[in-house]
């Protein structure tokens, strides 16, 4: 019962993400701009929200969800992007308001140092940072042309004629990787520091629902071509072993 309700508010705040980091962002702004007693609580509220997200970003850091995201715009079948980075993003907003506080207090009194000014935007870049990672979110996608995961400091990608369909980990197996067998090294492309070379990360999804479906595709090349419709999705569902 604690297991299924941990896994639908992770699903929650996957499919809500945006509007989680935007209300987080404007409570950090609202409270940037407040002064007095209203900034004071303002700034309890966000060390409160950032515990409780911590927290919470701990609790559901396993769930590994057996589904993808539709995308018919791109086209492509995405992983959902781990609900742990926008909780762990969500739980950074507090520090890093209470450094854009104190860099605009010791503004205004005129005790500003340059070290108060480099650590206090190393705060914020780096709060900037974990917010785009968790607003993206960032995976595996499935593409007609073939698999690509990315994650912020770069991407790997190989086509469908590279590969062989993955063996099926056992369901109580939770590996963070599942290994991709490449037979044309030459087809594949990789752009900036990719995160692995020849693995695909699995602290996301569940191992054997990815492999499955990368099998899939490798076994039937006639249906890449409508990856990213829903229509193409349902179909894949129903035709998964033990998975529709």
């Amino acid at each position: 019962m604690v297991s299924g309700m941990i896994d639908k508010l992770a699903d929650a705040i996957v499919r809500h993400r945006h509007v989680v980091l935007a209300l987080g962002l404007l409570l950090v702004g609202v409270n940037a701009v407040a002064s007095g007693a209203a900034s004071v609580v303002g700034q309890r509220l966000l060390i409160l929200i950032s515990l409780a997200a911590l927290i919470l970003a701990i609790v559901i850091m396993g769930v590994r969800p057996a589904y993808f995201v539709v995308w018919p715009q791109i086209p492509a079948f995405a992983t959902p992007g781990p609900a742990w980075t926008v909780l762990f993003a969500l739980g950074y907003l507090g520090p890093a308001s209470t450094r854009v506080d104190a860099l605009l207090r010791s503004s205004r009194q005129g005790t500003l140092s340059t070290f108060d000014v480099v650590l206090d935007v190393l705060w914020i870049v780096l709060a900037a940072l974990l917010v785009t990672w968790a607003w993206r979110g960032h995976g595996v996608r499935l593409h007609p042309s073939g698999v690509r995961q990315t994650w912020p400091l770069g991407s790997l990608t190989v086509p469908w004629e590279a590969l062989l369909a993955p063996q099926i980990p056992p369901a109580a197996d939770r590996r963070q990787w599942l290994p991709m067998r490449i037979t044309e090294p030459r087809l594949v492309r990789r752009r900036g520091i990719p995160r692995s070379r020849g693995a695909l990360r699995t602290d996301i999804v569940d191992a054997g629902f990815l492999a499955a479906v990368i099998g899939h595709y490798v076994a039937h090349p006639e249906h890449r071509a409508a990856i990213g419709s829903q229509a193409e999705y349902e179909r894949l569902r129903a035709a998964l072993p033990g998975r529709g």
